[in-house]
C-alpha cells in the first residue's frame, strides 16, 4: 500500500477493536451449527425445539438492534458499544453454564440482544471517524468478518467440540474482555444532545410482533406447507404478528422519539439499501441448505460437504475488501448492481452445475464474490452516506433488521420448497432459482441508487 493510502495509527487501532467485536458476534452464529447435535443430546430436545437456539438469538437481535443503536445516538458510541459487548459476553457465560434448555435459550437471548448493537454501532463509528473517501475501505475491512467467521466456525467447532460444546461459548469470555478494554481506550466518547427518552411502547410492540412471527414460522410443517398455514398452531401467531407490527407502525408515527424513524424507510437510498439487505439475508438463509444438497448431489459425507464450501467462503472474505476499495473509487451503484448480477447468475447456474463437482466449486466462488457486494461494505456505505449524522446508528440498525427478517422468513420457505419435492434435486433447484430471481429484482432496484457524484455530495 502506498504511504498516502495508509490509515493513521489511531484509526488502525480503532478498526482492530471494531473488527474483533464484530468477528466475535459473527463467529457465534457460524460456530453454533456444529454444536447443535451435542446440545440436543444434552438437553434431550427434538429438531423443531432445537431450532430455537437460532431463533431466540435472531429474535432478540432484531429487538436489540434498533434499541441499542438509538441509545448510542443519544448516549454516545463508546458507552453502548462496550455495553453491547458486555451483554454478549455475559450471555455466552449463561449458555456455557446452562443446566436446562430454558436457561440456555435465555443465554442465547442475552447474546442476541447484545449482538444487535455491535455491528450497527461499529458502522456508525466508521461514519463518525473516517472521512467519506475512506469509509468504503474501512467498511470493507469489517466486511471480511463474515467470510472469516464462516471459515473459522467449522474449524473451531472441530477443535473445541471434543472437549465439550460449552467451550464454544466460553471462548467468548477472554475475547469479550479484550474488546471491552480496547473499546474503553480507543472509541470516541462523544455524547450527542438528546432528551434521553426511549420508545417503550415501540419496544414492546416490535418485540411482541417478531416473537409471534418466529413462533408462527417455527410451527410451519414443511411437508404440508399450504395446509399448515391455516392450522391452529400457525395462523393465530402469524395473524397476531401482523396486528402487532401494524400497531408498531402506527405507534412509531406518533412517538416523540421513535424506536425506528419511519423517515428512514421512505428515503430512496435507504429504502433500496434495506430491501437489498433483506435479499442478502434470504440468500444467506438459503446457503444453509447447500451442504444437504451436496450430500444428495454427490454422495459426500456432511463433513466433506462443509469443506466443499470453503472456496465460496474464501471468495466472500477476499471479495469484501475489494468491494470496499471499489466503493471509494466508483460509488455504490455500480458495485451493488454488478455484484447482484454476479450473485444472481451464480444462483441461477446451480441447477446446471450439480452434475459436476468442479463446476459446482467454481460456481460457489462466483456466488461468494457476488454475495460480498451485499453482506459487506456496500449497503453500510449507502446508509452512512444517506443518513443524517444524528441517525447514523439508528439507520444502520434498520438495515440490520431487514437482513434479519430475510433470515427469519426465507429459511422456512426454502425448507418448504425443498421438502415438497423429495425426489432428487428438483426442490433445491427451484429454491435457488427463486432466490436468483429475488437477487435479479434487487439488481433492478439498485439501478435507482444515486450515481457516484451525487452520492459524494450527499456524504457527511
Amino acid at each position: 500500500m502506498e504511504e498516502r493510502d495508509k490509515l493513521p495509527a489511531e484509526q488502525r487501532r480503532l478498526l482492530a477493536v471494531l473488527f474483533l467485536g464484530v468477528l466475535m458476534a459473527a463467529l457465534d452464529v457460524a460456530i453454533v451449527g456444529p454444536a447443535l447435535p451435542s446440545i440436543g443430546h444434552t438437553f434431550r430436545v427434538d429438531a423443531r425445539s432445537l431450532a430455537w437456539v437460532f431463533t431466540a438469538y435472531v429474535l432478540f437481535n432484531l429487538v436489540g438492534s434498533p434499541l441499542i443503536a438509538l441509545s448510542s445516538d443519544i448516549y454516545g458510541r463508546r458507552r453502548l458499544y462496550v455495553l453491547s459487548v458486555g451483554l454478549f459476553t455475559a450471555g455466552s457465560l449463561v449458555v456455557a453454564l446452562s443446566s436446562s434448555y430454558s436457561m440456555m435459550l435465555a443465554g442465547r437471548a442475552i447474546q442476541g440482544f447484545g449482538a444487535g448493537g455491535i455491528f450497527p454501532i461499529a458502522s456508525a463509528v466508521i461514519g463518525d471517524v473516517f472521512p467519506p473517501e475512506r469509509r468504503g475501505r474501512a467498511l470493507g475491512f469489517l466486511g471480511m468478518v463474515f467470510g472469516l467467521a464462516l471459515l473459522l466456525g467449522p474449524v473451531l467447532g472441530g477443535i473445541l467440540l471434543p472437549i465439550g460444546w460449552p467451550w464454544l461459548f466460553l471462548i467468548n469470555l477472554p475475547v469479550g474482555a479484550l474488546v471491552i478494554a480496547g473499546g474503553l481506550r480507543v472509541l470516541p466518547a462523544v455524547q450527542r444532545a438528546g432528551d434521553g427518552r426511549l420508545d417503550a411502547p415501540g419496544v414492546a410492540l416490535l418485540g411482541g410482533g417478531l416473537a409471534l412471527l418466529a413462533l408462527g414460522l417455527n410451527a410451519i410443517d414443511a411437508d404440508r406447507f399450504v395446509g399448515s398455514l391455516v392450522s391452529t398452531p400457525v395462523w393465530p401467531e402469524l395473524a397476531g404478528a401482523v396486528l402487532f407490527l401494524a400497531l408498531f407502525w402506527r405507534a412509531e408515527q406518533r412517538a416523540a422519539k421513535p424506536l425506528v424513524d419511519l423517515s428512514l424507510l421512505r428515503r430512496r437510498q435507504l429504502l433500496i439499501a434495506n430491501l437489498l439487505s433483506a435479499v442478502s439475508g434470504m440468500v444467506e438463509a438459503g446457503l444453509v441448505f447447500v451442504p444437504s444438497m451436496l450430500v444428495a448431489a454427490f454422495g459426500v459425507t456432511p463433513a466433506a460437504a462443509s469443506f466443499l464450501l470453503l472456496p465460496a467462503v474464501l471468495s466472500i472474505g477476499g471479495g469484501a475488501p475489494v468491494a470496499g476499495r471499489l466503493l471509494d473509487r466508483y460509488g455504490s451503484r455500480g458495485v451493488v448492481v454488478a455484484g447482484a448480477l454476479i450473485l444472481g447468475s451464480g444462483l441461477a447456474l446451480i441447477r446446471w452445475v450439480t452434475g459436476a463437482l468442479p463446476l459446482f466449486i467454481a460456481d460457489g466462488v462466483v456466488i461468494g464474490l457476488g454475495l460480498a457486494s451485499l453482506i459487506g461494505a456496500p449497503l453500510r456505505y449507502i446508509v452512512l452516506n444517506a443518513a443524517a449524522v444524528e441517525y447514523r446508528a439508528a439507520a444502520q440498525s434498520v438495515n440490520t433488521i431487514f437482513r434479519s427478517i430475510g433470515h427469519l422468513t426465507a429459511g422456512p420457505l426454502i425448507g418448504a420448497i425443498v421438502a415438497s419435492h423429495t425426489a432428487g434435486l428438483t426442490g433445491y433447484h427451484l429454491a435457488y432459482t427463486a432466490l436468483a430471481l429475488a437477487v435479479f429484482a434487487g439488481a433492478a432496484a439498485a439501478l435507482g441508487l444515486k450515481r457516484r457524484e451525487e452520492e459524494r455530495l450527499a456524504a457527511r
